[in-house]
């Protein structure tokens, strides 16, 4: 996970200084889109570096479920960065739009794109990679924006060509504003996806169909009840109750519940996995949520 948000700052770098040449050679209001977003690119890279790094942090007495919120919080940030962007790129791309301009020197700007898809390629499927191997919110929201760089690059070649080559003036704003409307889609994915988080939105009801599954499949478990999940960062918790024969010992019950913890975890290998055992039969009052 480190040495992912490394490699994103570092590509973030490159591509600033090489797309604020060719914003400065082509004048083209697509290339300075896709020059804030890089600026943009690097400040939430930098965020994810602070934010893995204290995310990485063992729990401790004070965080006893550990840091792995700090993810969520980067990705909040990330989202509020993007967003602006995208508000500042529509008003460029508006008032560009009230007076055309034909793009001169495109290839640069062409050539400066399509070193920018080749690098930010690159960098995605690192990223994709350690994505499956740690399941890190911070470094999916870091890949999601760059995915869409790679659409924001294609879509400023298109536009230098349009302009520079067949002289259609307002298709570089146009463009533009396309790509900030995409922009500010990737920015609610990765807000909605921190947000739930932070909040403790429960797993996806496939998932918790699974989780029951698992914790009612020995023959001795009754039921199961009061199911209660949530993430942080690479972590997830899952909580529940067994519902257990009430004339058994309470070491059958122990035993019975460490080998439902032992069947959840391996299917959920990052999971806390906390289960409390019940008499079947006994009347309690517990949440109904559906």
């Amino acid at each position: 996970m480190r040495q992912a948000t490394y490699a994103s700052v570092a590509v973030a770098g490159t591509l600033i200084v090489a797309k604020t040449a060719a914003w400065a050679i082509t004048d083209s209001v697509a290339m300075l889109s896709a020059l804030i977003d890089s600026l943009l690119d690097a400040a939430a890279s930098v965020i994810n570096l602070f934010a893995v790094r204290h995310a990485l942090q063992p729990a401790d007495r004070e965080h006893r479920f550990g840091h792995g919120k700090a993810e969520s919080l980067a990705g909040l940030g990330q989202a509020a960065f993007i967003t602006g962007s995208a508000v500042f790129l529509v008003f460029e791309a508006v008032q560009r739009l009230a007076r055309p301009v034909v793009v001169e020197n495109g290839g640069v700007g062409i050539a400066v794109s399509i070193y920018a898809i080749v690098a930010t390629l690159g960098l995605v499927l690192y990223q994709t990679y350690v994505i499956r191997r740690t399941k890190s919110v911070a470094i999916a929201a870091d890949s999601l924006h760059y995915k869409s760089d790679l659409a924001l690059n294609a879509s400023v070649i298109v536009a230098l060509i349009l302009s520079g080559t067949f002289g259609i003036a307002f298709a570089d704003p146009v463009f533009a504003i396309g790509i900030a409307a995409f922009v500010l889609y990737s920015a609610w994915r990765i807000f909605k996806r921190s947000f739930d988080e932070l909040m403790d939105r429960e797993f996806p009801q496939d998932v918790r169909r699974k989780i029951k599954e698992i914790a009612t499949s020995p023959a001795e478990v009754i039921d199961m009840h009061d199911l209660r999940t949530r993430s942080s960062g690479r972590d997830s918790f899952i909580q529940l109750h067994l519902e257990l024969p009430s004339d058994i010992s309470l070491m059958e019950a122990h035993r019975i519940a460490d080998d439902v913890e032992l069947r959840l975890r391996e299917a959920f290998p990052e999971a806390e996995v906390i289960i409390h055992q019940d008499p079947a039969g006994v009347e309690e009052d517990h949440p109904v949520f559906h």
